[in-house]
């Protein structure tokens, strides 16, 4: 839900800096979890607000503008996996997003004054997908990427090589590169999700993100089973198919072969685009793909030329975004689930209503905060939304539609799966039951420790733990590790395949490295990211056991209230008691570095702050190399920073350093230095 904004100009400066910092930090986060996980934590009409929020305070208050904002890059960072990275040839620029006729009226007034008089326009319709980079050779298909940062995405070839609608080769023998969006067909996104149920396995959010997930898969038949699709819209080339507008590009994409969506149309007045987008507003459900808005272009390729670009954006072109869909429906049932860390989360049971082509009958409240902070009671009518096909939500209470004996909501004091005391911790907005036997808290660590990023049993999802449990035949995840064929033949849908797969995904576990098996205990307050951190201090799961408080807070990333709650964690006679019986079943407890530190790298013991934009290599990239070589990678400067490499439009960071004598790079010098070192660590 969105907070209530102070109006800008009521803002003072130290309320300013204060509110943009969070959004930038916020936003962030959502894109990681958006572009790179392919896992939105926040429906899109959220991050469009919360977004749309940040540009306005930045252009207000432009001093505290960083490299890192939001608003200052290209689409997600470029996350570390094992696909090749391409650098583009030129940027792969993001749209700019309105959400009103108002906002459209007002970007179309800009362009026309810019250019000094009315332009046509092409209206094209947003397809909900993943940007992909097509390169041919002499018309064969050489090459696909993502757009990644912008600068560099990753190589996608062998992936895009399986769907079937794009040609691997040309009608005609042209070299050039074109640009679109691949995407998965709604029922394509149905049959996956059942099929991801059925086996156990999380379903996808969307079909963005399932598209995502898909093109990034290192087995090309997973991704040929996804059954992608995808519409070519764009290249930076027209010179070489002899085109002068966008709607005579598409033509000529549809004459050389290539997937064009063909709902695009060319009109003269703002009046034609209004009854375009109220058109397919209406129609977007009935789409066999998914579409989250209409973009108008200029038609004109050399008055998109003469508009420009932004830093992330073309001036010569919009997206709007339709508004979520909202729907009235009543609250029968608030119902309380209980979590791996005993959170207890209400959840509103509704009278089923169709949202963006879904049913949906239940709406996160999130925390008892929120449920009250929304006085939502037992009879209400609501609205709700789902914007993005993503996470219903409830918008507000009809309040001259709730009955006349509505009683205030009375949050529960009990656990609803073990009827233990709840308690509201300090500081925390989550009611918690702390009873370590909770049954559903077993269920979902027992989920947990088999996840992707913990310990990646493949097939050990929530049905299968709830299965197991049910059977008796595990308690705790040690028990994992004694399960047989036999066993798994007795539960619902294993065949003898299955319950293979499963017990060599299990044996398979056993050969993780150490941090895995650190997050995948749960410990609370310990994500995946400090897992590892403590795992390469102390190399064994002993080490970190036996480590005092103050030991793992010396941790660079580690601070005290993570390592107090290691500590409380391994003091526990049952942890001490799970640790062993894992040790007996053979689990590894070691740390298996893939890299040897050399010791007499300049590198070494460095403490190293990156800030701007690089363009040689992606930040994560450039990140991985340092600690490969002994360096520690910090976010801020201060005294005790060693080497400040800085990349284009280097700001704060760089002001500092110089202030304080901190040795100042560039990316040229870290590129140099790499040279010299053996860039094949």
């Amino acid at each position: 839900m969105l907070p209530e904004f102070t109006p800008i100009t009521n803002l003072t400066i130290q309320q300013a800096q204060k509110e943009i910092a969070t959004l930038q930090t916020d936003l962030l986060q959502y894109g990681v979890a958006y572009y790179e996980k392919d896992a939105p934590m926040v429906e899109d009409h959220i991050y469009d607000a919360l977004y749309a929020r940040l540009v306005a305070l930045e252009a207000k208050f432009p001093d505290f503008i960083t490299p890192e904002s939001p608003t200052q890059n290209v689409g997600g960072k470029n996350v570390k996996t094992d696909l090749a990275k391409v650098q583009h040839p030129a940027p792969m620029l993001s749209l700019g997003d309105v959400f009103s006729i108002e906002e459209l009226d007002e970007w179309d007034l800009r362009t026309s004054k810019s250019l000094g008089f009315k332009s046509e326009y092409n209206l094209e319709l947003k397809i909900d997908g993943l940007a992909v980079a097509l390169k041919y050779e002499n018309g064969v298909l050489i090459q696909a990427s993502t757009r990644g940062n912008g600068l560099i995405g990753e190589d996608v070839t062998a992936n895009v090589k399986t769907i079937k609608s794009i040609p691997q080769t040309l009608n005609e023998p042209i070299t050039i590169e074109v640009r679109g969006e691949i995407y998965m067909p709604k029922t394509s996104f149905a049959t996956l999700n059942l099929q991801r149920e059925a086996d156990g396995l999380e379903a996808f959010a969307n079909p963005r993100n399932a598209a995502a997930g898909s093109l990034r898969q290192l087995d090309t038949r997973i991704t040929k089973q996804r059954e992608l699709s995808a519409f070519i819209y764009y290249t930076a080339e027209p010179e070489k198919i002899g085109v002068t507008t966008q709607s005579s590009a598409l033509q000529r994409f549809s004459e050389l072969g290539l997937p064009t969506d063909k709902h695009n149309v060319v009109i003269k007045n703002m009046s034609e685009i209004k009854k375009f987008i109220s058109e397919y507003t209406i129609k977007r459900d009935k789409l066999s793909y998914g579409i989250d808005g209409v973009v108008v272009k200029v038609n004109q390729l050399d008055m998109q030329v003469e508009l420009g670009n932004t830093v992330k954006i073309p001036r010569w072109a919009i997206a709007y975004k339709f508004p979520p869909e909202e729907a009235l429906t009543v609250v029968h049932d608030i119902e309380w689930t209980v979590g791996r860390t005993g959170a207890v989360t209400p959840t509103a049971v509704m009278t089923p209503v169709q949202l963006a082509g879904t049913t949906v009958k239940r709406a996160s409240l999130h925390n008892p905060d929120y449920l009250l902070a929304k006085d939502i009671r037992i009879g209400d009518t609501v609205t709700l939304h789902k914007a993005g096909d993503i996470i219903p939500e409830i918008g507000q209470v009809i309040l001259d539609k709730r009955p006349e004996n509505s009683e205030i909501y009375q949050i529960p004091m009990d656990c609803p799966a073990c009827n233990s005391k709840l308690v509201h911790l300090e500081g925390e907005v989550a009611l918690r039951c702390i009873n370590p036997f909770c049954s559903a808290q077993i269920k979902e660590k027992l989920t947990h420790f088999a996840s992707r990023n913990a310990m990646n049993i493949d097939g050990m999802g929530p049905r299968v733990v709830s299965q197991l449990l049910k059977a008796e035949y595990i308690k705790d995840v040690a028990s994992i590790y004694r399960l047989d064929i036999d066993q798994l033949l007795t539960l619902d849908k294993f065949k003898e395949k299955s319950a293979t797969n499963l017990i060599q995904a299990i044996e398979n576990s056993k050969r993780n490295s150490l941090e895995r098996l650190v997050f995948g205990l749960g410990i609370r307050m310990v994500g995946s990211k400090a897992a590892r951190l403590v795992a390469e201090q102390f190399k064994t799961l002993s080490a970190i056991a036996q480590a005092s408080k103050d030991d793992i807070a010396k941790v660079d990333g580690i601070g005290e209230m993570i390592a107090k709650s290691i500590v409380q964690y391994f003091s526990m006679p049952e942890s001490k008691q799970l640790i062993q019986e894992l040790a007996d079943q053979n689990v590894n407890q070691k740390y298996l570095s893939d890299v040897t530190v050399d010791e007499n790298s300049f590198f070494y013991g460095k403490r190293i702050v990156l800030t701007g934009k690089l363009e040689i290599n992606s930040r994560p990239v450039v990140t991985k190399w340092l600690e490969n070589h002994g360096a520690k990678v910090s976010s801020s400067v201060s005294a005790k920073t060693d080497l400040l490499i800085a990349g284009i439009d280097s700001g704060s960071k760089l002001d500092k350093a110089k202030s304080l004598g901190v040795t100042v790079w560039t990316e040229q010098n870290l590129v140099e230095a790499q040279a010299k070192e053996g860039n094949d660590k």
